[in-house]
């Protein structure tokens, strides 16, 4: 047993002698490293260093002695070079996100002056590189997103160079506990340690020594501790931004953390901490910008000075167990407030009012909580929130009447308020938001007639049930186009059911439990449930009780018939004989009407019946539904004048998909047709709509996609007043490039787009892109998809509304598409995100399309400025610049000048700062990290 438990002693102590002679080696023998490096040109350890590494994308491809072009040249590698280049060096090498594996050469610490080292993003599958210590000058390693795996020997990292100002190894497989050696980098900056497996306890000593960092990343390691947050965390003066969220830690929040001046970003989320918010923390956080604490255990009175920092942009409290008041009115301080969620905790108390006046609140989310009150909005219009796009304040104790100031707000999309106290009447203004698509007020006492709801077009849902509504159902619900829900049970309507509403796409119609009367539309009847109308004694339809909607009436008396006379009996007899024929002529004309109207209807089952159904995801919907949804068009909730309408269809289970049928009937066979779609349907990817399944018939065919309800980037750039910080275009511009260089290169058989534009760029409820419409090509055929491309038609729809601008100039004389073309296409959608115009409305003054106003801009003095939207703060202009330097490669005239969309994104995301973490923190603008 002694033996066995040697040899882990010796390896460790062969490590350990293994690193102090790495670290005496370049101070005893300077000498004999220079001379080395004399020897071994800069060019030759560089091409060491690759000889170790597999590059399967040739990404390395110039790295080689027969090139020509000069080493420091080569993709990655950024030297200093003086005017002859006869004395150069390699100061740093960046070869993030280039799928590359193998092993990292001890080679590259021999470059004398390398400084910043970046592998993030590959697939380097192997212990921590201990070699690595050897870099003496190195200031910034990151080795974060690979597959490096095992613990981190105590020694390593007291190994490297003193001047390390940044070291990320997040995103990893290491194990073990946090070395304590940390504690030696006195200069460190930057220390990311997030996703990892780490455990055990953190040091407390750990943080005495490095006062410089700014930002400290823990995040993400559920087995790193079972102890509380070190309070020497607090003792970090030039901290920014710390991230220890689902970490396992326990306790209170360090009474500490009320000296970090500095903190600009705090997630301490997913743990399991108790106790109660330092008092004083809300006031001492003067700079915070995100502040979130969700998922604890904490409790008690919530510090009311969070906002007087003015500076925070969200504010996340969820599930936790507080109880007692909430924030004060020092809420109207929080100018950059955007997101204000508590839902599901205990608060009490009366709401904050002043959220309802903040310039930027988009989000109110307060359900399952215990407020009461009156909901108070300003008293002048001036005042109202005027961003506010949801509100959700379910299952409360709220009570008075609903504000007739929520109907002045244009940007309200979701108002939901159920299970609450709220009375009087609904105010006529209510719906009056153009973009108002959800309505939940059911289960309180709200009284009157209910408002016609004419204005909001693109009203989805409406809840009022269990409340004392009286009067008629609004006959406007039948004229709003996508309405799918409608609940207004157990209240006091009476009057008949309009009969427009059956020619809605109606997945619930429940008015159950009123005083209804009069006949039932015949659709309602067969395509719900019947429990949906019970309680309404007065209607009447096939299988309700009152079968029949008119009793017959009571014939008067007939008097006996005087005797006719033998001229009268001729007259009447000719008479009859008159009639008679008259009935044979109206009963043949029925009988033909009836006969042509069977051979319709036995025409459309037919068709109705051919129809192939392939589902490629569980969905809860008939096959029924679907077909009735391709012959109504009042669901259409957005159109593609090209290839086909886009509809919207709710499933049972409350959630929704995109329908769309194709107007082209496909050229292939069946089973061809199937492959093709197939094909479609088995793209994977972040960036890219799932089609969830489709059918096809020998006329169309129909394809369904999965539903996101935050629309397209086009229609978002459409709307008035359009502003979205420069942080988020660009997340969205990366998010774009990723699903097309995955359909160009990844995904095999290898695809085209070939129909890129904002308006098929649909954003997520995290604003994230995806990629629909895509391969359409394979299904409708070639001649198919380029008719309506050049047909006559399309001149004065959709080339007007600028489509034709997203076409690359080769696409007139070419009949063969290539990637070169989803370039440029791409190309007009990022010069859309950085001058903020949409290419869909041929807008700018002088008549011309994006891409030429934005080559004549540029050709002026200072150009360049001028075509970046001003909406965007200054502080982002040259990383915008950047941008549009990219964009313009992508619509480059010459096709093989533009890049490949894997160029494109290694180009948006070195951006800025890189890869490296950044700081920067602009006017209204969110930090990145």
């Amino acid at each position: 047993m002694a033996s066995v438990a040697f040899f882990p002693s010796l390896t460790h102590l062969l490590i350990s002698l293994f690193i102090s002679i790495l670290t005496i080696l370049p101070v005893s023998s300077s000498s004999s490293s220079s001379s080395s490096s004399s020897s071994v040109s800069e060019r030759d350890l560089l091409l060491a260093f690759k000889a170790t590494i597999d590059d399967p994308k040739s990404f390395l491809s110039s790295w080689s002695n027969d090139s020509a072009t000069h080493f420091c040249d080569w993709t990655g590698v950024t030297c200093n070079i003086n005017d002859n280049r006869d004395s150069t060096s390699v100061v740093a090498l960046d070869l993030h996100s280039l799928n590359l594996s193998g092993e990292i050469s001890s080679s590259i610490c021999r470059l004398p002056s390398l400084s910043r080292l970046t592998l993030a993003n590959n697939f380097f599958d192997q212990p921590i590189p201990l070699h690595l210590a050897q870099c003496n000058a190195l200031q910034a390693l990151n080795l974060s997103a690979n597959l490096l795996w095992g613990t981190i020997p105590h020694h390593y990292l007291s190994a490297l160079s003193t001047s390390l100002t940044l070291l990320d190894l997040s995103r990893n497989h290491l194990q073990g506990q946090i070395p304590p050696g940390l504690a030696s980098l006195t200069n460190l900056r930057f220390l990311n340690l997030g996703s990892n497996s780490f455990s055990g306890t953190l040091p407390p000593l750990l943080f005495r020594n490095l006062t410089q960092l700014i930002l400290l990343d823990l995040s993400h390691n559920p087995s790193l501790t079972t102890a509380n947050i070190p309070e020497e965390i607090g003792n970090l003066p030039n901290l920014q931004k710390l991230f220890l969220q689902n970490s396992a830690f326990l306790g209170p929040i360090p009474d500490s953390f009320v000296t970090l001046r500095s903190l600009l970003v705090l997630d301490l989320s997913q743990n399991n901490l108790t106790g109660n918010v330092p008092l004083r923390l809300g006031s001492a956080l003067e700079s915070i910008v995100s502040f979130d604490i969700s998922q604890n255990r904490l409790s008690g009175i919530f510090p009311t000075g969070i906002c007087d920092g003015q500076r925070l942009k969200e504010l996340s409290l969820h599930t936790n167990s507080f109880s007692g008041p909430i924030l004060t009115d020092t809420l109207q301080n929080c100018k950059n407030l955007e997101k204000f969620q508590v839902q599901n905790n205990e608060f009490v108390a009366t709401f904050p009012t002043g959220l309802w006046s903040l310039p930027k609140i988009k989000v109110i989310r307060a359900e399952s909580n215990r407020f009461s009150g009156e909901i108070l909005l300003p008293s002048s219009a001036a005042s109202y929130a005027p961003q506010l796009e949801q509100v959700q304040i379910d299952n409360n104790s709220f009570v008075g009447k609903i504000p007739r100031a929520l109907g002045e707000i244009p940007t309200l999309y979701r108002f939901s308020a159920s299970l609450n106290g709220f009375r009087g009447e609904l105010p006529d203004n209510f719906c009056n938001s153009p973009v108002l698509s959800i309505i939940n007020l059911s289960h309180n006492s709200l009284s009157g007639s209910i408002p016609e709801l004419r204005k909001c077009r693109k009203l989805v849902s409406i809840s009022l049930a269990d409340n004392s509504f009286t009067g008629n159902i609004p006959s406007s619900l039948s004229e709003l186009p996508v309405l799918t829900y409608i609940d207004l049970s157990s209240n006091n309507l009476t009057g008949p059911i309009p009969q427009g509403l059956q020619n809605l796409k109606l997945a619930l119609f429940n008015v159950s439990f009123n005083r209804l009367s009069g006949a039932v539309p015949a659709s309602l009847i067969s395509g719900l449930p019947a429990s949906f109308l019970q309680g309404n004694p007065g209607l009447c339809g096939p299988g309700l009780p009152s079968s029949t909607c008119a009793d017959d009436q009571e014939m008067p008396p007939r008097r006996k018939p005087a005797r006719p006379s033998a001229a009268g009996f001729v007259c009447a007899l000719i008479a009859t004989a008159a009639f008679a024929a008259g009935i044979l002529i109206v009963v043949a004309a029925v009988f033909i009407l009836l006969y042509r109207r069977s051979s319709r209807r036995k025409s459309k089952s037919s068709r109705g019946s051919s129809l192939k159904w392939v589902f490629f995801y569980p969905l809860t919907v008939t096959e029924q539904d679907l077909v009735k949804t391709l012959h109504e068009e009042q669901n259409s909730i957005s159109a593609d004048r090209a290839y086909g309408k886009v509809h919207v269809v709710p499933l049972p289970s409350g959630e929704f998909v995109a329908v769309k049928k194709l107007t082209h009937a496909p050229s292939l066979s069946s089973k061809a047709l199937r492959t093709e779609i197939k094909t479609l349907a088995k793209v994977r990817h972040r960036n890219i709509v799932k089609i969830m399944g489709f059918c096809y018939s020998r006329d169309f065919v129909v394809l369904i996609y999965e539903y996101l309800p935050k629309g397209s980037l086009g229609d978002l750039m459409a709307r008035p007043g359009f502003s979205l910080d420069w942080e988020v275009r660009l997340k969205i511009a990366v998010g774009i490039a990723r699903g097309l260089a995955y359909l160009h290169q990844d995904y095999v058989p290898h695809l085209l787009h070939r129909n890129i534009k904002a308006r098929n760029v649909i954003l997520d409820m995290d604003l994230e892109p995806k990629l629909t419409d895509f391969g359409l090509d394979r299904i409708i055929g070639e001649s198919a998809f380029q008719a309506p491309l050049s047909s006559s038609s399309m001149a004065s729809s959709e080339i007007e509304s600028g489509a034709h601008s997203y076409l690359a100039p080769e696409h007139s004389c070419s009949k063969k598409a290539s990637e070169e073309m989803d370039v440029y296409s791409f190309g007009i959608v990022l010069l859309e995100l950085i001058t903020g115009r949409s290419a869909e409305k041929g807008e700018s003054e002088e008549g011309i399309d994006i891409a030429k106003w934005v080559r004549r801009k540029i050709n002026i003095e200072n150009g360049y400025v001028q075509v970046l939207d001003p909406k965007i703060a200054n502080c982002w202009e040259e990383d915008m610049l950047e941008a549009l330097h990219i964009g313009l490669r992508c619509i480059s005239v010459m096709p093989e000048k533009r890049p490949t969309m894997f160029q494109v994104i290694r180009s948006l995301q070195s951006i800025g700062s890189g890869t490296s973490p950044s700081l920067r923190i602009c006017p209204g603008s969110e930090m990145i990290h």
